[in-house]
């Protein structure tokens, strides 16, 4: 224990360390949702990412680039791919890096000239990733989609929501982002250590479709083990159960209940005022309903305020729904740091964190003098 006090501390790794990816060089093709939170994990732990955008290209979801924090931590540059200078210049390019990253559809940049066969020839260490939705063959490679689609035809969606509506998409937090852009970036970092061994750059099919059937691993085994019914609503971690879900305060707000084991469950309801006696068998389907509904009676007569000074040293898992912003500014009282803010916006910090090494702070959109640091030193590499 002490180790670890020493080597964390207050947070800060030790002065003039690198980062744990400094002198990789990754080479991005922009794209939208899993590609750039892919490559933006990379940028996030020291790689030296360099966006390649199509000359002309705009941002089809509209909204000020200031606060585009998905591609924060590395320069881009506009390229015409159709045209032979631009096709040239982006060779040049992926000859020097590490990585490279791109998200069209499969074909395209076979259609470019700048597929897998085409550059690996040129640079027999690179790893050439690629991010789609269904995958680089089969029936559905062509076809277009969006998170709700992988999710709904993954099996993913159809537990999400109560059962008597329809399902409920969970953002775009499992698809492009869980199952998507943190599974290329796995699949990179795997390829980066098999290179170590080899010497040589290999091929990464990575599919939104693949990596959240992963994600469902835990749930596809309690469902043939008869623990988590085939429906939809009455399973333990969707709602149902009355000590993991949601309760509406007076004051319009929502408390966060996750009391699963049996020490939370009686720590819960015994500061609620019952008699933890009368709540056994809590992992019982048949008592939920009517005990949710009788908790969702006395938590909605107090104030969120009145609740969480109620549970203020209470171990019971109990904790405020916050928005984006309070949690932001941390006023659920973890402390961690775990956002960082300036005078114009807020994002969230990189993760996760490490006892030497440092990662690359949030900042800013990089200026053009970035882009020609970043090119310089990409030159300068690949000529030693």
């Amino acid at each position: 224990m002490a180790m670890e006090k020493q080597r964390f501390g207050d947070g800060r790794p030790p002065e003039n360390a690198a980062m744990p990816l400094a002198g990789t060089k990754v080479l991005e093709f922009s794209g939208l949702g899993p590609t750039p939170f892919g490559a933006m994990l990379l940028a996030d732990l020291g790689a030296s990412v360099l966006r390649i955008e199509r000359a002309g290209a705009v941002n089809p979801l509209g909204g000020d680039p200031r606060f585009d924090f998905i591609y924060r931590g590395r320069p881009s540059m506009a390229v015409d791919l159709k045209s032979p200078e631009g096709l040239e210049r982006v060779r040049d390019l992926a000859g020097a890096a590490d990585v490279l990253i791109e998200g069209y559809r499969p074909g395209t940049m076979e259609r470019l000239g700048l597929g897998p066969d085409t550059l690996c020839a040129d640079n027999e260490r690179l790893i050439y990733a690629r991010m789609s939705g269904w995958g680089q063959d089969g029936p559905l490679s062509g076809k277009a989609g969006h998170d709700i689609n992988y999710l709904a035809l993954s099996g993913a969606l159809f537990p999400l929501g109560p059962s008597d509506a329809p399902p409920v998409p969970p953002l775009n937090y499992v698809g492009n982002f869980g199952g998507g852009g943190t599974f290329l970036a796995m699949g990179v970092l795997a390829a980066m250590q098999e290179r170590q061994r080899s010497g040589t750059g290999q091929v990464l099919d990575v599919a939104m479709i693949d990596g959240i059937s992963v994600l469902m691993t835990q749930l596809s085994g309690w469902m043939q083990m008869g623990q988590w019914s085939a429906g939809r609503g009455g399973n333990l971690l969707d709602g149902s159960a009355y000590f993991y879900r949601c309760y509406a305060t007076r004051d319009g707000r929502h408390m966060a209940v996750g009391a699963l084991e049996k020490p939370f469950h009686d720590a819960f309801v015994s500061a609620l005022g019952l008699d933890p006696e009368d709540w056994n068998d809590h992992l019982e389907p048949s008592h939920w309903a009517i005990r949710g509904d009788r908790i969702a009676a006395i938590v909605a007569g107090e104030t969120l305020e009145h609740w969480l000074t109620v549970f203020d040293g209470v171990d019971a898992c109990v904790s405020p729904v916050l928005s984006v912003d309070e949690a932001a500014r941390d006023t659920g009282g973890t402390k961690r740091g775990s956002w960082v803010r300036d005078a114009r916006s807020f994002q969230p910090f990189p993760a996760p964190r490490f006892s030497r090494s440092p990662v690359r702070q949030p900042s800013p959109t990089l200026d053009n003098a970035e882009l020609e640091r970043v090119l310089h030193a990409w030159r300068a590499e690949a000529a030693a």
